[in-house]
């Protein structure tokens, strides 16, 4: 795998999405995007950087953007998480990790000197012309969907 870098294609993704049907890049052809990857739904740090997307919609779609935020749960858990927090964003559910190490975000982590692969919590931001236009690796949430809509404003 390649490493991502500004400028460079953003992989092509067809995963499904919560609610049903299938997302993918060429949908957004034409308009930015913001990939926002994370680890779970429902856990406090995802719950918090949906909700943050999600407060700020209406404003990345000003700018031409849309968001999707990219998970490896299952479709049916991101129906419910959507649910509970009325998330108004779409959430593509990818299981098998195949895009998730397209983008190089499935990782090896630690936790209590456990290893495991999961989630490095990574956003993407993609012109319209499906090339990488900013990344933002290791997120940390507080006040990071403002950043990448400042971005998204160019």
């Amino acid at each position: 795998m390649t490493e991502l870098t500004i400028g460079t294609a953003a992989p092509a993704f067809s995963l499904p999405k919560d609610g049903g049907g299938t997302v993918s890049l060429a949908d957004f052809a034409g308009k930015k995007l913001v990939l926002y990857f994370y680890p779970k739904d429902d856990t406090s740090g995802c719950t918090q950087e949906a909700m943050e997307f999600n407060a700020l919609k209406a404003q990345f779609q000003a700018q031409n953007t849309e968001i999707v935020g990219v998970s490896p749960d299952p479709v049916k858990k991101h129906d419910k998480f959507k649910a509970k927090y009325e998330l108004a964003l779409t959430l593509i559910s990818d299981e098998g990790t195949t895009m998730l190490e397209a983008y190089g975000v499935w990782a090896e982590k630690s936790m209590y000197g456990r290893k495991y692969m999961g989630v490095e919590r990574t956003t993407f931001l993609i012109d319209e012309q499906g090339k990488i236009a900013a990344i933002w690796p290791k997120v940390k949430v507080p006040g990071h969907a403002a950043i990448v809509l400042e971005a998204a404003r160019g």
